[in-house]
């Protein structure tokens, strides 16, 4: 057996596996500008839930996080996680909007079969399409013409498709006396084109579309605002407790807002903030400036 040797002084921490951190692996990030693509620590995984009753902004709280090393599968705690809510409250979210690390089709199986869950995420570019897709949303006839979703069937566990109250093809489709014109396609095809909510559904594109990047901010407020970011955490256990007090600085400031909401009027971007300049006695009157500027929206 060669002897194995001491690695070299300079070399890092990412290359040895040795962290003085308890418990940090190496994990994986977003590649970004400026950022490397991987780092050690850990990750912090959220089940949030969206108040859409607080009209006045975005307002997401804390239902179940973990605290994980940084090489932990995240697509593995999803079905945990709305265990832990049915167990608790004895309720499940009716749709989840995930990232591309929720993408496991085995995953969705058990929330949909299990909860009646739907969990949508984007498409990975190099997965195929299966029929009624044409496009990631879009879904047509054999022929072309483009399919509506009407609904799911839960008795036959089929979602159908049917052609719109115009149809552009269908006049002149050499199949069009023997064709029904609505189509059946399990969910079980494809968790991801069809699951338990079609990509093709205009719910689907909107919430994948409006409701998916108000997670980058949740995770933004947490980190930069509540300093998550700037402090040195380097034991899995302590990680965790500081999680815990950011979930409950996010809850009790849920809470607060509710309270007592801000009131925002609706064109709040767009009008100007009127600010005095303040002068000497003996200088002109106080003249008002007009000074653009955009408020703050709540994360």
């Amino acid at each position: 057996m060669p002897p194995i040797c001491p690695p070299p002084v300079s070399a890092s921490k990412k290359s040895t596996g040795q962290y003085s951190a308890a418990h940090a692996a190496l994990g994986g990030r977003t590649l970004k500008t400026g950022q490397s693509r991987c780092f050690v620590g850990y990750k912090k995984h959220t089940l949030r839930l969206w108040l859409h009753h607080y009209s006045v902004g975005v307002l997401l709280v804390p239902l179940v996080t973990w605290l994980t090393p940084a090489d932990v599968f995240e697509g593995g705690l999803l079905v945990p996680s709305l265990h832990y809510c049915q167990r608790r409250w004895d309720w499940c979210p009716s749709l989840v909007v995930a990232d591309m690390g929720y993408l496991g089709a085995s995953a969705k199986a058990q929330c949909r079969e299990r909860w009646q869950v739907a969990v949508l995420t984007k498409l990975r570019s190099d997965m195929k399409l299966v029929p009624p897709y044409v496009a990631w949303d879009q879904a047509a006839c054999p022929q072309g013409e483009p399919l509506t979703w009407l609904g799911y069937d839960g008795r036959a566990e089929a979602h159908w498709f049917g052609v719109g109250a115009e149809p552009e093809l269908c006049a002149r489709c050499w199949e069009a006396a023997r064709c029904p014109r609505q189509f059946a396609h399990a969910p079980a095809e494809h968790e991801t084109l069809l699951g338990r909510l079609p990509l093709a559904s205009g719910l689907a594109r909107y919430v994948l579309r409006q409701v998916r990047p108000w997670i980058e901010p949740a995770q933004s407020f947490e980190k930069n605002q509540l300093g998550l970011g700037d402090a040195f955490l380097n034991s899995l256990r302590f990680t965790w407790v500081m999680s815990l007090l950011a979930d409950a600085a996010v809850l009790l400031r849920a809470r607060a807002l509710l309270g007592r909401p801000i009131p925002r009027p609706l064109l709040a971007d767009l009008m100007p903030l009127q600010l005095a300049l303040e002068l000497e006695a003996a200088a002109a009157p106080s003249v008002p400036i007009t000074q653009n500027a955009n408020p703050q929206k709540p994360q």
